[in-house]
């Protein structure tokens, strides 16, 4: 009597493996940035919502095109490595950019910050971060042109700035200027109140409109292990510190800790960019190390550049240090004898 089950299997470590696979983790991740992106709609109206789909379908046209044109159900788009890029781009974005421009970001970050290093599981630095760094170093002006959230519900269709924009051409903004929070701390020596940066009634990036809402996606991803909570605890708590020290020295110049956690794109840049599974460390020390290394470089731009943020620039120099902290940061492998430093 024949059975189908196999007397023998031989397989590789590991042997407990957790049944969730590459396309589950992005779905859940999407479903935890829904009330992220929800909150931006609600604020900023149709031109939030317009970003957000511009940069879904750049990032998944692009990926269609690099990958081959064949059917869905053997294409990369069905694990969605490549919509979510384009998500948490747009959610890097300022709700008046034109549209134009919020696309080729989503193509320069699958086309360069993806498939240039072979796709996915081989990118070096974050791709959405790369397609924002790109509209940043190619339209300076239109990236840093923020709009004020709306207060009407009946403003929901009226777009911001300069949306529709034609390709190529010089954008007219016409709408209602509003620097962030950031800025106002830094240029102005003003402070905004503390509800407001929870709770998003603030100017700024799509992704800065409620920060409450990205830790409880942060913190869903954690206890589902979608992501290492040691990255963005690192982050967190090193802009707290160092951050809570420059206070206490100098609190006129300096804003306090809890404002800059919650104002700018600090919040979605530690849960949402820096704990990218490709680009991020894989050993828990090196977890460490990149955290820190991240909120170090955010207080010293943030505090003492010429800019007003500095996450994007912060991640994306970290993940170039990545294999570095991977090398230097492997655990001994069980049973091995340490060689001492001089000895044969």
């Amino acid at each position: 009597m024949s059975s189908a089950t196999p007397k023998l299997v031989l397989s590789t470590s590991p042997f407990v493996k957790r049944t969730v696979d590459t396309p589950g983790v992005m779905r859940h991740v999407i479903y935890s940035l829904v009330p992220v992106m929800a909150a931006a709609v609600y604020f900023f109206g149709i031109s939030a919502l317009l970003i957000i789909v511009t940069c879904a379908a750049g990032t998944a046209l692009t990926e269609w095109i690099v990958n081959g044109r064949g059917p869905l159900n053997t294409s990369t788009l069905t694990d969605g490595s490549a919509i979510l890029p384009g998500l948490l781009l747009a959610l890097t974005l300022p709700p008046g950019l034109p549209l134009w421009m919020a696309f080729l970001g989503a193509v320069f970050a699958i086309l360069i910050g993806k498939a240039l290093f072979g796709g996915l599981g081989q990118n070096v630095f974050n791709p959405s971060l790369t397609g924002r760094a790109f509209i940043q170093a190619s339209f300076p002006v239109a990236i840093t042109t923020w709009d004020a959230p709306h207060h009407r519900i009946g403003d929901f269709f009226h777009t911001m700035g300069a949306t529709f924009t034609a390709p190529f051409m010089t954008p007219q903004y016409d709408g209602v200027s509003a620097a962030t929070p950031l800025a106002k701390m830094k240029f102005e020596s003003t402070t905004t109140a503390l509800g407001n940066l929870l709770f998003g009634s603030t100017g700024g990036s799509l992704g800065e409109t409620c920060a409450i809402l990205i830790l409880l996606g942060g913190l869903y991803l954690a206890a589902r292990r979608f992501l290492n909570w040691r990255i963005p605890v690192a982050i967190l708590g090193t802009v707290f510190v160092f951050v809570g020290i420059l206070h206490l020295v100098n609190p006129d110049r300096f804003a306090a800790p809890w404002y800059q956690l919650f104002a700018g794109g600090l919040m979605l840049g530690a849960i949402y960019m820096a704990t990218d599974p490709v680009s991020s460390p894989v050993t828990p020390r090196g977890c460490w190390i990149f955290g820190i290394g991240i909120g170090l470089l955010v207080v010293v731009i943030r505090q003492f550049g010429g800019l007003p943020e500095g996450v994007m620039y912060s991640i994306l120099l970290m993940n170039a240090l990545v294999p570095l902290i991977d090398r230097y940061t492997q655990p001994r492998i069980y049973g091995s004898i340490r060689t001492e430093r001089g000895m044969g």
